[in-house]
């Protein structure tokens, strides 16, 4: 335990040195943190990918839902604090010196803090584009110098990007720095994994049920064991409720049973988008292509705007799942039908 407060409060001088020193990047740093939310994969990377390069969208998706699985299982069992809460409940500071964290409006999350949630997405995500960018470049046969070019450019991008992100979630008083880095390792981990899975690419609609019943069931299982182990997983909502300086700051999508549900959702609707009589199967020339790409976008953009009140929790998860599904059915299916219909001459090439 000192050991751990002795780390605690090393991560504590280090976000009070970057909230004094780089105040005037704090949008930055707060966009970051918005970007590096996996929301962005489902909201945006996805439908682009989708329709530029099939196999990196199916493995983006395929990752960032079993990353942030193995997130949610590792968060159950490593109880990490949160610097907004510990610094205040913590015996490590005598009375009255305790530093002074600014909060902002994301920085509030409900769940245990380490792993870094957005750590391990976004590495995992960048490690997927990256070794997809790569991968592409190798079989249009690029000249070995450019090639090497391109990877030294693109994994220092990586890493610049996890520089940022990491220091975006310090800053705002979320994570510790060591809850940083052990997520950007855990989720190139799990990336590298998913690499291996070809199956992923055909994989057919009872695949991706059993995939999304294995995933929720397991986990609800495995919380329910910890439970009758005498585990309290909600010791971290007291603290946020406590200790959040903006109740309006505490949302409960950023909940671990949100995220679950999110994924899952994620699943679905994905399974039923490829396996639907009204998707595209992937022979579409270039100029469709673009107006497929463009229309998803904008569509899933749309969905985006809709939000729901979480003051009924049944209606709320239900409502996330939904979104999630239909984030998925939008690039896969319902846009490729759509221009179908509209210009039938083109339904040969969807």
């Amino acid at each position: 335990q000192n050991a751990m407060d002795l780390l605690h409060s090393w991560g504590v001088e280090v976000c009070v040195h970057l909230q004094k020193s780089y105040a005037h990047w704090g949008a930055v740093f707060s966009l970051a943190s918005a970007v590096a939310d996996l929301h962005t994969v489902y909201f945006c990377l996805f439908p682009v990918w989708f329709h530029l390069h099939r196999n990196t969208a199916l493995r983006l998706i395929w990752t960032a839902a079993l990353v942030d699985w193995v997130n949610l299982l590792l968060k159950w069992v490593l109880f990490g604090e949160r610097p907004y809460w510990w610094v205040h409940e913590s015996h490590f500071y005598g009375p009255g010196t305790a530093p002074t964290l600014q909060q902002f409006p994301i920085t509030c999350e409900t769940g245990p803090g380490s792993p870094s949630g957005h750590a391990m997405g976004s590495s995992a995500v960048w490690y997927v584009m990256v070794t997809s960018l790569l991968s592409i470049a190798a079989q249009n046969k690029c000249s070995p110098l450019k090639y090497r070019f391109l990877q030294m450019f693109l994994w220092m991008l990586m890493v610049l990007v996890q520089l940022v992100v990491g220091m975006s979630r310090v800053y705002v008083a979320t994570h510790f720095p060591h809850q940083m880095i052990f997520g950007v390792i855990s989720g190139v981990l799990v990336a590298k994994v998913v690499s291996r899975f070809k199956w992923i690419y055909s994989a057919t609609l009872r695949t991706y049920l059993l995939s999304t019943l294995f995933l929720s069931s397991f986990a609800m299982g495995f919380n329910l064991l910890l439970k009758v182990w005498g585990v309290d997983l909600l010791w971290t909502l007291a603290k946020c409720q406590k200790w959040c300086t903006n109740p309006e700051w505490i949302h409960l999508d950023s909940s671990l049973f949100a995220s679950l549900v999110r994924n899952m959702g994620t699943l679905f609707g994905l399974g039923f988008g490829l396996h639907s009589p009204l998707g595209a199967n992937g022979g579409t020339s270039g100029g469709l292509r673009g107006g497929l790409l463009v229309l998803s976008v904008l569509l899933v953009q749309l969905l985006d705007v809709w939000t729901f009140s979480s003051e009924n929790h049944a209606k709320f998860f239900t409502l996330l799942f939904v979104k999630s599904a239909i984030a998925m059915l939008i690039p896969t299916a319902l846009v490729p039908w759509t221009l179908s219909w509209i210009s039938p001459q083109n339904k040969k090439k969807l």
